[in-house]
């Protein structure tokens, strides 16, 4: 099953659970942020991709020059945790780990959560890839990414439980959209995935593929 199909499963048996009211609330902000042009106007291929340096799950910073000295990178932006989807989406990444890395590339995940937060994921999930902590969203912004939740949106969110102004340290409205970017050694996009509706992600065959390309 390709993780797009698992993600339709999913949604679908999500949405029979919803009250009416939030599931209003829910589609209403992904057909406003779809309608808004900004997963259009985010980095596209052929652009160069702007540098970073993160603290990593573990801690240690981790520079975007340091991972293309050795080699393309697959760079992932995801919402956090919290989000079903994402977690869908990065179990199927990490099932795909090892053909990423006989390819020389190397994997990374960046969320506006707290380090914190993202190794209780990684530890959890068994990610062999970094998970990079993007506070405040600058990064994503940098990329074109970065966007504030709707007020009535983020107060779903909240009833529902999902503190996230404790998991983004004080940022709790601003997000990524979910977004996916092969890069070359030379800091060029070659490959792009970025869409509003974060229950559709790159499929890693995609991904493979545009690795391949690049030989």
């Amino acid at each position: 099953m390709s993780v797009n199909a698992e993600l339709r499963a999913f949604f679908e048996s999500r949405q029979k659970q919803l009250p009416t009211e939030v599931r209003e609330v829910m589609q209403r902000a992904t057909r406003e942020l779809a309608a808004s042009g900004r997963a259009e106007r985010a980095l596209a291929v052929g652009a160069k991709a702007p540098s970073f340096t993160l603290p990593s799950a573990t801690g240690r910073s981790v520079a975007l020059a340091d991972l293309l000295a050795d080699g393309p990178v697959v760079l992932t932006f995801y919402r956090g945790a919290w989000c079903p989807y994402c977690n869908i989406a990065l179990r199927s990444l990490q099932q795909h780990h090892d053909a990423v890395a006989a390819r020389g590339a190397r994997l990374v995940a960046v969320t506006p959560q707290v380090p914190d937060e993202s190794l209780t994921q990684a530890e959890k999930n068994g990610l062999a890839f970094e998970v990079l902590s993007d506070l405040g969203c600058d990064t994503a912004a940098r990329y074109g990414l970065a966007f504030d939740l709707p007020e009535d949106l983020a107060a779903a969110y909240a009833r529902a439980g999902i503190d996230l102004e404790r998991s983004n340290a004080g940022h709790p409205r601003t997000l990524p959209i979910p977004a996916t970017y092969v890069i070359d050694r030379t800091g060029t996009v070659r490959w792009a995935f970025v869409d509003a509706d974060y229950t559709a992600r790159a499929e890693p065959a995609d991904i493979l593929a545009a690795l391949d390309a690049l030989n």
